[in-house]
This record gives C-alpha cells, sequence and structure tokens, in this order.
C-alpha cells in the first residue's frame, strides 16, 4: 500500500508505504509506488518526494531504483520539559 499526502500546487508526497512482511521481495512496492508517483505527475504535479528512514537500506535502493533521488537529510530533535 502506499498513499500520498502533504499537496502543494506543485507537488505532493508519496508516504505510508507497506509490504506486509509475508509478501515482501516480490516487487510490489516498487510497482506501487512507480505507479502512484506516476499518476501524480500525470495529473499536473510537477514533482513527488517521500521521506525514508536512512538506515532502511532496502526502501532507499527501492526508491532509487524507481527514480527518486537523496535530496537531503532530516534530523528530529525532541525537547522535554524539565
Amino acid at each position: 500500500m502506499a498513499a500520498v499526502s502533504r499537496p502543494t500546487p506543485n507537488g505532493i508526497s508519496v508516504s505510508l508505504v507497506y509490504t506486509p512482511p509475508e509478501r515482501r521481495g516480490n516487487g510490489y512496492a516498487s510497482a506501487c509506488v512507480a505507479a502512484l508517483s506516476r499518476r501524480q505527475l500525470d495529473a499536473g504535479k510537477r514533482f513527488c518526494t517521500l521521506f525514508a528512514d536512512l538506515a532502511n537500506r532496502t526502501s532507499n535502493a527501492l526508491y532509487q531504483r524507481v527514480g527518486y533521488r537523496p535530496i537531503a537529510d532530516f534530523v528530529e530533535i525532541r525537547f522535554r520539559e524539565e
């Protein structure tokens, strides 16, 4: 499965990409992300983005195979009240 979120006039983000463990390794996520991204571009979006965990080499390789490229790294910092 995959979804789109955070639409702007020019772009949209692909998110919630998931394949059940017993179905992984069959190319379902690649096909789904590629088709969803193509559908958004064909509908007039100029670009698609997605966020991936840098530690997950499998998903990063998948996204690059379907045409995504890394452009920035992000770090999440949480502050707690003392």
